[in-house]
């Protein structure tokens, strides 16, 4: 449910940056807008397998590895688009928060603490919306 909700969220995202960006807006702002959006989104159903993957650890414990790899991915195609201080903020606080579920789990925590990680994701899907 709280995938469904995310693309949900991401999609209404898309929308209101067509919306809502006026005529004189150049195509190249809409790129750049349209391209955070849709990472970001990516970022939501990277950290919705994080989510999945930490809960099955015991099962196979490289899905989590492979989830942070996916979202660490994905924040360097949104970093590299960007000079908007607030997105390159949120990219840092989620990279951040990425590196301590890594560190959590080389500590030996199968089952570390992701909210760090949802929150953060949450906080670039609402700096990538205009």
């Amino acid at each position: 449910m709280a995938a469904r909700h995310r693309r949900r969220t991401a999609a209404f995202a898309v929308a209101a940056v067509l919306v809502a960006l006026p005529a004189a807006v150049g195509c190249d702002a809409v790129n750049k807008a349209l391209d955070c959006v849709q990472t970001a989104d990516s970022i939501a159903d990277s950290v919705t397998s994080l989510q999945q993957a930490v809960e099955n650890a015991a099962n196979d414990p490289t899905q989590t590895d492979e989830s942070l790899n996916a979202i660490e991915n994905n924040l360097d195609k949104i970093g590299d688009k960007t000079d908007n201080a607030e997105v390159n903020k949120a990219v840092d606080d989620l990279n951040k928060a990425v590196g301590n579920v890594r560190t959590a789990i080389k500590n030996g925590d199968n089952t570390p603490d992701v909210s760090p990680v949802t929150d953060a994701a949450g906080e670039l899907t609402k700096v990538c919306t205009p």
